[in-house]
């Protein structure tokens, strides 16, 4: 489906562990958002240190039909500023950036012409989708490092500037699979403006340009909504001890429920209407 003029491109976070041969449905799903046989999907493996990890998702995307899988290593800051690269950016209809990492995505494309460039063409209508640590990269928040675990404390999580396609999120990811309910609260309680949101393997989160959430893959999207909060003790909670918070809201998504991040509202796949 090609984007509509004028409307922003969907952000995809994945909670890494998707399926990428048999029964591949995210990969399907984001490669026929970004045109099917006609798609020009980017790969940014930078977030990886194994040099594989390009070629594999390729091949995954190859299977499914698209018209070019191209990986790009990005491995020093100097190669965002190619000018191969920014028109292979600048040509795509989706870019796809993998896991590992995620500060060496900030510390590689952070300020650089590309991460600009993502930007600019995410308002255009470019499809920009990231899985596990490239999950994490897409908002303005990124969650850089913290500590497992299903309550918040102080100090158990710290947050760096991520690619900022989004001001209203911040994301986790491996989230049941790594018990990390406790480090997405005790990241919105320093500045409960964002809403959270939790990714379980091969789970996704669809966020269209209308900013409705819609989950795809085999496991949950947790939602926590701090919009209502009464009370949050970060300021004065000693670092380690835990953090009390009052009204926070919390929904459990599974495969075609959706989620609007203007109304807060969320509503059953149609299946289970």
């Amino acid at each position: 489906m090609a984007p509509k003029a004028g409307a922003r491109g969907s952000i995809i976070p994945v909670g890494g562990g998707e399926k990428k041969l048999r029964d591949a449905e995210i990969l399907r799903r984001f490669a026929e958002l970004c045109g099917g046989a006609s798609a020009r999907i980017v790969i940014i493996p930078t977030a990886s240190q194994m040099k594989e990890t390009g070629r594999r998702y390729e091949r995954a995307f190859r299977e499914l039909k698209v018209g070019e899988a191209r990986s790009i290593p990005l491995e020093e800051r100097a190669d965002c500023e190619d000018a191969r690269v920014l028109e292979a950016i600048a040509s795509a209809t989706g870019v796809f950036m993998t896991g590992g990492n995620q500060l060496r995505l900030s510390t590689n494309l952070g300020g650089t012409s590309v991460c600009s460039l993502l930007r600019e063409r995410n308002a255009e209508g470019l499809h920009v989708a990231g899985t596990s640590a490239g999950a994490s990269y897409l908002s303005e928040h990124m969650i850089a490092m913290g500590d497992e675990g299903p309550t918040p404390r102080n100090g158990m999580v710290t947050l760096v500037p991520g690619l900022g396609l989004t001001n209203r999120l911040i994301i986790d990811q491996h989230f049941r699979q790594r018990d990390r309910l406790g480090r997405l609260l005790a990241a919105l309680a320093y500045n409960p403006i964002a809403t959270g949101i939790g990714l379980d393997e091969d789970t996704a989160a669809f966020i269209g340009p209308d900013d409705t959430i819609e989950v795809v893959g085999s496991g949950g999207l947790t939602i926590v909504d701090p919009s209502d909060i009464e009370h949050s003790a970060m300021d004065s909670t000693p670092k380690g001890k835990p953090v009390s918070l009052y009204g926070i809201r919390l929904h459990i998504l599974a495969h075609g429920d959706r989620y609007s991040m203007v109304t807060k509202k969320a509503e059953s796949a149609p299946e289970r209407r």
